[in-house]
């Protein structure tokens, strides 16, 4: 019984270790997209500025407009490669969780096996003692009960 309660307990634990871990998997998915989604806004920003820089220069920019184009685009170019870095990383940070998760899942489900064989072998102990006692119970009755023999046919 106490070995069925050590289980439980450790089925207990398991099983709250890979929700918070699972739980950690789902921020660092989100976390990713939401990194995602800012790569994409400023490669749609570096695009569109792009195009208004050679929108200008076919209409026509005064010097300081095209350095301030070029300086904003070099910046822009930087944040992106910043930005396709951290997406990396986060991505990077997806896998550890996952793994950490899997890893997490096998342990709870090789406590559950463990506990289910438990239970099972409980089950078979309480069948064997139920059965065992049924067979002492039925071998004392028929102990008891008075045997009428006949000599003569040699049967009881």
């Amino acid at each position: 019984m106490a070995q069925n309660l050590a289980i439980h307990t450790l089925m207990e634990l398991a099983g709250k270790e890979a929700d918070k871990l699972a739980e950690r998997l789902g921020l660092a998915i989100r976390n990713h997209q939401e990194n995602e989604q800012k790569l994409a806004v400023l490669q749609q920003y570096h695009d569109d500025y792009t195009q208004r820089y050679e929108q200008g220069l076919t209409t026509g920019l005064s010097i300081g407009e095209h350095q301030n184009f070029r300086i904003f685009l070099a910046k822009l170019d930087d944040a992106i490669i910043g930005q396709r870095a951290i997406v990396q990383q986060t991505q990077a940070a997806i896998e550890t969780e996952r793994r950490a998760w899997q890893a997490a899942e096998r342990k709870r489900m090789s406590f559950d096996t463990l506990g289910q064989r438990a239970a099972q072998q409980m089950q078979q102990a309480s069948q064997r003692r139920d059965q065992k006692s049924s067979d002492e119970f039925a071998s004392r009755k028929l102990a008891n009960k008075p045997h009428s023999y006949d000599p003569a046919i040699g049967q009881e």
